[in-house]
Parts: structure tokens; sequence; C-alpha cells
């Protein structure tokens, strides 16, 4: 059987332990299942609001990222391949992180403060691929975004170079300071998960750089509001939702975030309400 190009990519790379998907033009992911073909449920996984997608997982970007060949050719992506105009890849399911450097100044910037790593050519710049993973941030700095958990990216080259550990100075870039000038959030009535099992967590710090990390998430959003959010709670749950940790004023930091971006009270409730509904909290 012949296989589009860009699919024949993919299974390249999903055999080498590389989780892949589809990019439509201008770097916009399909969605993955029935329910979704060309986009029709607006990108918005289990968002129950106007225009939701009611799949069982979440289906688009880079959750649908996927190293299962059966998936990559099944008939639910066979359009998505053949309309396919390029493919991305998931940094952190493949273990590594992503610098994206924009433009030229953004690489003589790395060039002067990065360790040497594999390099990637872009359009406009380059990608810089460390061994190691991280939460993801966009803008961290001019022409700087980081893409590793939680993101995608574009395949382009296997790049030229050793792939070097991830240095502290590229987690740095994404750690900052929660702001305290916003406005609270309107109302907070969602549940916090009680204690369930043993905590994981080094020091306090674990804790409070996680939700920095989140809201820093949140606010660095361009685009796709409602599903950074949704999957930005998902991601905080799965990690501090079992043992009890997270309290009242956590959350109520991370529904600042999200209404600061133009979400009412009530999609943050219902994201949060889906998260925990999807971790059977």
């Amino acid at each position: 059987m012949t296989h589009p190009p860009h699919l024949r990519t993919a299974l390249h790379l999903a055999a080498g332990g590389v989780p892949v998907l589809p990019l439509r033009a201008g770097k916009v992911p399909f969605g993955n299942c029935p329910q979704c073909a060309a986009n029709a449920c607006g990108g918005r996984p289990h968002m129950k609001s106007a225009g939701a997608c009611q799949c069982a997982a979440p289906c688009h970007g880079w959750a649908a990222a996927t190293t299962d060949p059966h998936v990559l050719t099944s008939p639910a992506w066979a359009s998505a391949w053949r309309h396919a105009a390029t493919v991305a890849y998931h940094p952190g399911g493949a273990g590594v992180t992503v610098v994206d450097l924009d433009d030229p100044a953004a690489v003589q910037w790395a060039r002067a403060t990065l360790p040497a790593t594999r390099t990637v050519p872009t359009t406009r710049g380059e990608h810089w691929i460390y061994r190691g993973t991280m939460p993801s941030a966009n803008a961290v700095r001019p022409g700087v975004d980081i893409k590793s958990l939680m993101a995608y990216a574009r395949w382009l080259a296997p790049g030229n170079g050793a792939t070097a550990h991830l240095p502290d100075a590229v987690r740095a870039l994404a750690v900052k300071e929660p702001s305290t000038g916003r406005r609270a959030p309107q109302s907070l009535t969602v549940p916090v998960p009680g204690a369930q099992g043993e905590c994981r967590h080094r020091t306090p710090t674990y804790l409070d750089r996680g939700i920095a990390m989140a809201v820093q998430r949140i606010t660095e959003a361009r685009s796709a509001i409602h599903a950074t959010v949704y999957r930005t709670f998902l991601a905080v749950l799965s990690t501090h939702g079992r043992c009890g940790c997270l309290t009242d004023a956590h959350v109520a930091r991370l529904f600042t975030a999200a209404q600061a971006k133009g979400e009412s009270p009530r999609h943050c409730t219902d994201a949060w309400t889906n998260a925990l509904t999807t971790l059977g909290l």
C-alpha cells in the first residue's frame, strides 16, 4: 500500500519512538476522531460549551501525537494525511525540549548564552533540541518559545550536532514569579481534591513552582485559550491532585490567569470539573 509522503515520514518517526501528528496549512492540527473531522468541534477537547468536542479523550494538538502505526494509518486519519501540509511531533513525548528561535537575533542570543546542542534550521531561525523535558512556554524572551510537554513542534529535519542534556539555563527561562496585580476570580465554586494518596512533593516549593508554571502557560497562550486552560488544569491535577495539597488559593491563581485571558468563571469551572472527571478524582 502506498502512503502519502507525510504519512511515510510520520511512520518512520513513530518507529523510532517519536509521537507524531499531521498539521494543516498554517501549522494547525487536525482532529483525529470521526466527530472531529475537519476540526468540526473547533478544536476544544472536553470543553462542554458551544461547539465543544465530546471525545472520550483529548484528541487535538499535542495530545493527538502517537507512535501507534495502527492509529496513524486508521480511516479516521486518512483524510488528514491526504491534506496535511507537514508533520509535527510532541517533543515531551519524545523526551526532548525544543528551544524555538524565531529570528536571527534570537539565534545570536542562544549562541552566546546556551550550551551547544543539536540544531535544526527553520524558515526564520533555528530549533535547538535538548535531551530532557520541561513545561512548555511561549515568549520567554523576544523571539524565543520553549516546546516540550503539552506542545507540538514541526518536524523539519534530524538536525546537526550531538543532543546535549537540558540545561538549567533553559529551565530557568520558563519560571516566573506569579503576578499579584490581577483581579481575583469572580467566583470559586469547584471541588478541590482531598488526600487520596501519598504526597510525593519534595518540598512546598515544588507545588508552588508547578502552579506558577501553569499560570504562565495560560497567561502566555496566544490562541486556543479554551484548550490551553483545560489542558493546563488537567496537567496540574494529574501531578498534584491526588494527595490533598492543592488548596482554594492555588485554584484561585489558576482561575485568575484564565479569566485574565477572557475566560468566564463558568468556562473555568467547566474546564476544572471536566479535568477532575477525566482523571477520576
